[in-house]
């Protein structure tokens, strides 16, 4: 058997999945590594109570643990292909590409603007083509999806020579809106065809709107900063708050770890940055913390909305958006001026369709491992 292996590196973990190789390729099993560090253990999603403590990890013994227990699957035969998700492209890439010295020490420059993400996924892009010298590497950008952009919705108001240097409005999650057009061209080619936000919600959230499937707007910019706030990322901020922040003595590290690691849910909230903590918690941080994010997510559907000249549908995905009933509910209250209202029913039990007003909304799970395995199978064909 032919089999592709698709991986996602974050800081603290990989997830990682292996289809067979077709068309449209066939999903065998799938898993994480997580708590990379010095007490990792992999789960398989087809039994996540059987978890294997591995110890300590980094991102090549976390292969090598995957490379075990899948094992069985693979039955001695490497992956023909690996596809990876990498979070930035800068303006040079656009779509997948392999994996080369040349490229990847490209992708190597765009480490700033993603300081968070790109050297992690590097990371597991090197100890692949290690491990798997003769197969075919595919990187998968997050940036990719929202290229061409209206330049009004690419560029910053700072003077062009920035812009020509590559600051301007990227976009994330490029991979997960991916496959959701997708999924509304098989399912719902009506409003595929029209205009839809698509909330991605979970512990990085964006919102896109799409025209015809085509991203023209998205809430995050040149860095996956940008925004909605995050379980620990700060979302759109007054570029005056840094500046405060340098004056105060803080360097670009500190900054860094402020607006990445000590934000979002678990800076307002001080507690944690899970919406499943925060939610049925009695501290009014808690509250509030909830309170915010659900106030800048029904303030970029707006913005989204006037972005696309109207709403024909609201689509949530992510993990917070596919299973968070109350945070739908409440971001869809009073929503009636652009057609939203919420079934409290179909929303309890999480269905496709919860939608009770004229426009529909949608929660769709999101599958970006599929994307990345398409993306391999259609270079390996």
């Amino acid at each position: 058997m032919s089999a592709i292996l698709t991986l996602n590196a974050g800081s603290s973990s990989v997830k990682f999945a292996v289809y067979a190789l077709d068309e449209d390729p066939d999903l065998l099993i799938a898993g994480q590594v997580e708590n990379l560090g010095p007490n990792a253990r992999l789960v398989l999603d087809s039994d996540p109570r059987a978890e294997a403590e591995i110890g300590a990890a980094d991102h090549a013994r976390a292969l090598d643990a995957i490379l075990e227990a899948l094992g069985p699957v693979l039955q001695g035969n490497p992956p023909v292909g690996v596809g990876h998700r990498i979070v930035h492209g800068g303006p040079a890439f656009g779509a997948p590409v392999r994996l080369d010295d040349d490229s990847v020490a490209q992708l190597s420059e765009f480490i700033p603007l993603a300081p968070l993400h790109q050297p992690h996924n590097l990371s597991m892009v090197a100890a692949a083509r290690s491990a798997f010298p003769a197969a075919v590497q595919i990187g998968c950008f997050d940036t990719a999806f929202h290229k061409g952009h209206p330049w009004v919705n690419d560029t910053f108001a700072l003077p062009r020579a920035y812009y020509d240097q590559g600051v301007r409005r990227y976009g994330f999650h490029g991979l997960s809106y991916d496959y959701i057009s997708g999924q509304l061209r098989s399912e719902r080619p009506e409003l595929h065809a029209g205009r839809v936000v698509v909330a991605h919600l979970g512990n990085g959230a964006s919102m896109c709107a799409m025209r015809g499937g085509r991203s023209v707007g998205s809430t995050m910019g040149f860095s996956a900063l940008d925004g909605l706030p995050m379980g620990t990322r700060c979302g759109q901020l007054d570029p005056g708050v840094v500046l405060y922040l340098m004056d105060q003595g803080h360097d670009s590290s500190d900054i860094t770890r402020i607006l990445y690691n000590e934000s979002g849910l678990k800076g307002l909230s001080g507690i944690s940055h899970d919406v499943r903590t925060l939610l049925p918690s009695k501290a009014p941080e808690a509250a509030q913390a909830i309170d915010y994010y659900v106030f800048r997510i029904r303030r970029e559907l707006g913005a989204m909305a006037a972005v696309l000249g109207g709403l024909d549908a609201l689509v949530f995905c992510g993990g917070i958006g596919e299973n968070a009933a109350e945070i739908r509910a409440r971001v869809l209250e009073d929503m009636t001026f652009l057609g939203l209202a919420v079934d409290a029913a179909a929303n309890a039990r999480n269905a496709r369709d919860i939608g009770a007003g004229d426009t529909p909304v949608l929660v769709i799970p999101t599958d970006e491992e599929r994307v990345m395995a398409r993306a391999v199978a259609a270079e390996l064909a």
